[in-house]
């Protein structure tokens, strides 16, 4: 079976609350051409974008399973308390209801905002025991009280991860909100192409450096789009904090937590090279496949040349993955991470 790890579903354009529109938080207009936020505007480029016609999209690309993420828009960084609220209820409702509907077909996830913190804690504990949630999506950084941006390896949320500890879940980790951290011209797609890739590494750092993998044991972690510029940095982070150990009080050697059984990746590299040198780093045990469906950033066939997989089938043909090896990042691998067995596909 094919295990896509990295996934999302937009509601349809009447599934979306009236409030989120008239206070101009998301939606979609009914023509379901493009996705809105206040001053904001992205096109929907597939179908597939929307749950029947991914089980459409699913099938002709031999797909037996997707694990849906929040939606990036939807991580409230600056949101008033309530509003927060029911913007995520909304979303964690959403995405329970697909797995619901479709449990062989889709596992769902669930997000919070770190900024109130028993707020999230309380969400957490509903999403378990309520819905039936066991997956985690953690944006890579958030907006505190103080209007400032902090990483969500910050010490401020280990209560997050001690209760997801406790629960013993997946976690995914997810840039966004570039443009408000970053005070750059929106050009160029730079926020996607290269900034996005710059907040992953940055809370990968912190992550390692603040020793979660083994203060946390039971959370199983993966860093989003292949944590690519995280991997080609190691060798500086050792640098820098073999010789400014000063700076680096209270952190752990960066070279502890580059092996670690319970962090992942999923395999949105775009190139085979990074990819290559992730598993000379960390194994191939640590990958696993993911599309990012159906956005163009994804693997997705409404891109030229490109198709869902297409990495992993370069990666073999290059001699970097074994047929063996491929399935495994396809399939148990995947498992791995959610902390589900080889039955659990198989239900009536």
């Amino acid at each position: 079976m094919r295990i896509n790890g990295h996934s999302h579903v937009l509601p349809y354009p009447e599934e979306i609350p009236r409030f989120m529109s008239d206070k101009e938080i998301f939606w979609v207009d009914a023509d379901r051409k493009f996705m809105r936020q206040k001053n904001w505007a992205r096109p929907i480029t597939d179908l597939s974008f929307f749950l029947d016609e991914k089980m459409v999209w699913m099938e002709n690309n031999h797909i037996d399973h997707c694990v849906v993420l929040n939606l990036s828009q939807l991580y409230c960084n600056g949101y008033a308390r309530q509003l927060t609220r029911d913007v995520l209820r909304f979303q964690n409702d959403f995405n329970a209801s697909v797995q619901e509907r479709y449990p062989q077909k889709f596992t769902g996830g669930f997000v919070v905002q770190p900024r109130y913190i028993d707020d999230a804690l309380n969400e957490i504990d509903r999403c378990v025991t309520s819905l039936g949630l066991n997956l985690l999506c953690l944006p890579t950084h958030f907006l505190d009280e103080n209007q400032q941006w902090k990483t969500v390896a910050d010490p401020w949320c280990d209560p997050i991860f001690e209760l997801a500890n406790s629960h013993a879940l997946a976690v995914e980790i997810h840039p966004y909100d570039g443009p408000g951290i970053i005070a750059l011209e929106d050009k160029f797609w730079r926020f996607h192409l290269v900034w996005m890739c710059a907040l992953t590494a940055d809370t990968y750092h912190f992550f390692t450096l603040l020793d979660h993998p083994h203060r946390f044991p039971q959370i199983r972690t993966c860093f989003a789009h292949g944590n690519q510029f995280g991997q080609v940095n190691i060798g500086r982070r050792i640098q820098g904090y073999e010789g400014r150990p000063d700076l680096f009080k209270g952190a752990v050697h960066p070279a502890m937590n580059i092996k670690n059984e319970n962090v992942f990746v999923d395999s949105l590299f775009h190139d085979v090279l990074s990819l290559e040198l992730l598993i000379k780093r960390q194994g191939v045990g640590q990958l696993i496949a993911g599309i990012d469906d159906p956005y163009p950033l994804g693997e997705m066939d409404t891109v030229p040349g490109c198709y869902p997989g297409k990495l992993l089938d370069q990666a073999m043909s290059s001699g970097i993955l074994s047929p063996q090896e491929v399935d495994q990042v396809w399939h148990s691998n995947v498992l791995r991470w959610l902390g589900k067995s080889h039955k659990f596909l198989h239900h009536d």
